[in-house]
């Protein structure tokens, strides 16, 4: 039985071996080539910089979707993307519409905190994050108890499923390293409830 690896005010299922091994390298070398990848310019506190990773964005529409400056546009999905979907699906019990992509191409590759609460997801998001290469530590820190973290090692083949008061009440990120690290891709599928057009 999977449990919540959260305390208390939000839900995160952890299901560490989602994958088999050999499915994960397929998807793995699948995403890597398959995927249209690119690395854009985000604003944080009023400054254009460089994410440090490429990303990309797939789904049901080709409708903008816009997050921290950038705006990104549908391409549709793939067969392997339908594949995945589909199998994670079928245990978090929602549809997902869209998936935003990471390519963490290494250990100095990261994702500052942040909570995945875009209008665009509705109330109480439901997110199902899967992982492929190289394993990275996920962590998660209360908004109200900077000490209150909760860290979690993404395994190639794992799968995250965040819901419920999540999104309201912690932050998460992936942080650099310093020890070298492997390639890793992560695919977080979503709900858009509405699209963006400002």
């Amino acid at each position: 039985m999977n449990k919540n690896l959260l305390p208390e005010k939000g839900i995160a299922i952890f299901y560490e071996e989602f994958f088999s091994e050999e499915e994960s390298k397929y998807y793995f070398l699948n995403l890597e080539k398959e995927i249209e990848w690119k690395q854009e310019p985000i604003v944080i506190f009023g400054k254009k910089v460089m994410q440090p990773r490429l990303t990309a964005w797939y789904g049901d529409n080709s409708d903008e979707y816009r997050y921290s400056g950038i705006t990104m546009k549908a391409h549709e999905w793939t067969p392997v993307l339908l594949e995945i979907k589909k199998k994670i699906e079928a245990v978090a019990g929602v549809k997902f519409t869209g998936a935003l992509l990471n390519f963490y191409r290494d250990e100095k590759d990261s994702m500052g905190w942040h909570k995945d609460d875009e209008k665009e997801l509705g109330k109480n998001p439901v997110i199902g994050s899967v992982s492929f290469g190289a394993s990275r530590t996920f962590k998660f820190q209360n908004i109200k108890n900077k000490e209150g973290q909760v860290t979690v090692d993404l395994t190639s083949g794992s799968f995250l499923l965040m819901s419920g008061e999540t999104q309201h009440h912690w932050k998460h990120s992936i942080p650099k390293r310093t020890k070298p690290l492997g390639a890793r891709i992560n695919i977080t599928f979503r709900i858009i409830k509405s699209f963006s057009k400002r």
